[in-house]
């Protein structure tokens, strides 16, 4: 059986979008995991969809005939930095001066 090595490839994480709804069904269905609802980040090689994770909620799903826990935690790491982005914006509104009023 041929296997992948991941690490001389060049993988892309990205957002999910409507044109990945099919293959991100492919993998829910070969992980033999609910096909995840909402938004999602994906990590695909070679055009291939490997990984996902819901964002928000819900467990990773991922090819399970590739080696792709390093995969799993790319996305996680990289949906702990949106997470970290978005909080630091909701912050800076919370530190905004405010006119002085007379």
């Amino acid at each position: 059986m041929f296997t992948r090595n991941l690490a001389q490839e060049r993988v892309t994480v990205r957002h999910a979008h409507v044109g990945d709804e099919q293959a991100i069904a492919r993998l829910a269905a070969l992980d033999s995991r609910e096909i995840p609802q909402g938004p999602a980040l994906i990590a695909e090689a070679d055009a291939r969809i490997l990984a996902a994770l819901p964002l928000g909620s819900g467990r990773p799903i991922a090819d399970p005939f590739v080696p792709t826990a390093e995969l799993v935690a790319l996305l996680e790491l990289r949906a702990a930095q949106l997470d970290l982005k978005r909080e630091r914006r909701g912050l800076r509104g919370l530190f905004r001066t405010r006119p002085a009023t007379t």
